[in-house]
């Protein structure tokens, strides 16, 4: 007969209420791990313990706002109101206001439009792939990085929605019947956008309100004011974190995780597919889909570092978000900088190789020839773009090869420097596939140069104002921390764990 076994209980530290509960032999709660184990950098440092995580993340949350947060959201609040200022000027007066001419009918709009979706790839690609696969990492910068993707994702709808022009009828991009018996063309990419956009966003939300369930308990449990413990409770749906509860809460979170995953792949391969199966030079690529999406998780991750080294430093999270989250994160960028590098020669070396008269002009005459080179030792004219090719090139393939030294990935400032660089490096790509590729047709008559006027600057600045402004009442108003996560992969978490002055 076997001896009993004992049951461990890993509790939340203010509700008393049990996490998780493992079956363990009384002879292995108490040994050593092997001396062979090789040790493991630890995620979260200086030995917190689950009541040290709670206190700091919703103290955040409950402590009053500094002075800079409310100066920030004034600023980041004006240049939303310039934002919808000018999209208000845009309807009343028409799409005349913007730089937009033949044969550039595409140009800041949809460049804007890719750009923020692109940035709303890191955080389903943390909260999903890396869950799946088991990458404990992930649970310090998964929750803002979600906040990050609805974020973008909101500042990415508002282009394709005021680029009809007459954006009271862009209700006809959805699926439903009205008085005109017309259908959509389900066989355009533009609309396959619209179904794979929206689907993403609304998963992204549901996985990221999933997510916030259990911390929004903690704050319910430590609030002060009746308010807070009433709208709290509300969005906590009742949790009181018993045993049923996180079995059904891990199983969601599993299943909206397996949703994600193929949605992080399809949305921006979609995305690529408006240019990948047109014929003009530049955009007709059968490559256009797994450079889009590692373009994108390139550029979001960017982004991410560029929102948590400032809330690390502010906050004093250097205990939660550690070197080791920074140093994993740069390597990502240089993986996926680095394919985005390939897919840029991939690009050229076909564009060369193919013998396609027009599509070797798109990237010689267009793209690549600089007044420096070109005209000096090959006698080619420069090309009119030749500045947005060259920023793309070097924020986006030279600047993360910095990342190969540990210094460089281990210095906080040359971390933020390079995802500065790559965010505009990120924009600009985007600029090179859409303008420089239709700014000149195939008849020397019908070329034309594309020049923003101050309704697209703005509308395009105040978009960042938005997705400041949401940011900003994200990490005052919630945890931008997953507590629960995060007390999980703490030390005293580990029911193996033989530490007799473990901290609980």
């Amino acid at each position: 007969m076997s001896p009993p076994q004992n049951r461990t209980r890993t509790t939340d530290p203010h509700t008393d209420h049990p996490m998780s509960e493992t079956t363990t032999h009384p002879e292995a709660a108490h040994s050593a791990p092997p001396k062979d184990a090789l040790p493991r950098e630890l995620l979260v440092l200086n030995d917190r313990s689950f009541s040290w995580i709670t206190g700091r993340i919703s103290g955040i949350v409950e402590s009053k706002a500094p002075r800079w947060w409310f100066i920030a959201l004034f600023f980041t609040s004006l240049l939303t109101l310039v934002c919808f200022s000018c999209i208000a000027y845009l309807i009343s007066t028409g799409v005349g206001v913007w730089g937009l001419n033949h044969p550039v009918g595409w140009a800041w709009d949809i460049t804007n439009f890719v750009f923020w979706i692109g940035i709303g790839h890191a955080g389903t690609l943390i909260s999903a792939i890396l869950f799946l696969t088991r990458q404990k990492w992930r649970t310090s910068i998964n929750r803002a990085a979600e906040a990050m993707t609805l974020f973008a994702v909101m500042c990415a709808g508002i282009f394709p929605a005021i680029h009809v022009g007459r954006i009271w009828m862009v209700w006809f991009l959805a699926p439903v019947p009205n008085a005109n018996a017309i259908w959509q063309n389900f066989r355009s990419p533009l609309l396959w956008d619209v179904f794979a956009v929206s689907t993403y966003f609304t998963v992204s939300i549901l996985f990221w309100y999933v997510g916030l369930v259990p911390d929004l308990a903690s704050l319910r449990d430590r609030a002060t004011t009746r308010i807070r413990k009433l709208l709290y409770g509300f969005f906590a749906l009742g949790w009181r974190g018993g045993n049923r509860q996180w079995r059904h809460y891990e199983m969601v979170y599993l299943i909206l995780a397996g949703l994600s995953t193929p949605l992080v792949l399809s949305v921006h391969s979609v995305v690529s597919f408006d240019f990948a199966t047109s014929v003009i030079p530049g955009w007709h690529t059968t490559i256009f889909p797994p450079y889009f999406v590692a373009g994108a998780i390139f550029g979001g991750f960017a982004m991410v570092l560029t929102l948590m080294l400032p809330a690390r430093a502010i906050f004093g999270l250097h205990d939660v978000i550690t070197p080791k989250h920074v140093d994993n994160m740069a390597k990502i960028i240089l993986l996926t900088g680095s394919i985005v590098g390939y897919a840029y020669l991939m690009e050229l070396f076909m564009a060369f190789y193919g013998a396609n008269p027009y599509e070797k002009w798109a990237f010689l005459r267009n793209r690549l020839a600089d007044p420096f080179i070109a005209e000096g030792i090959f006698g080619i004219p420069r090309a009119p773009y030749w500045w947005a090719y060259w920023a793309m090139m070097t924020c986006n393939v030279v600047s993360p090869q910095l990342f190969w030294s540990k210094w460089c990935r281990s210095n906080v400032l040359v971390v933020f420097t390079v995802c500065m660089f790559v965010n505009a490096g990120m924009w600009f790509e985007r600029f090179v596939i859409i303008v420089t590729s239709i700014h000149r047709d195939f008849l020397p008559s019908s070329w034309g140069m594309f020049h923003p006027t101050w309704v697209d600057v703005w509308t395009f600045t105040g978009t960042f104002g938005l997705f400041l402004t949401l940011f900003l009442l994200f990490i005052k108003f919630l945890p931008m921390v997953a507590m629960s996560e995060v007390k999980g992969v703490l030390p005293a978490a580990d029911p193996h764990r033989h530490d007799p002055e473990a901290k609980h």
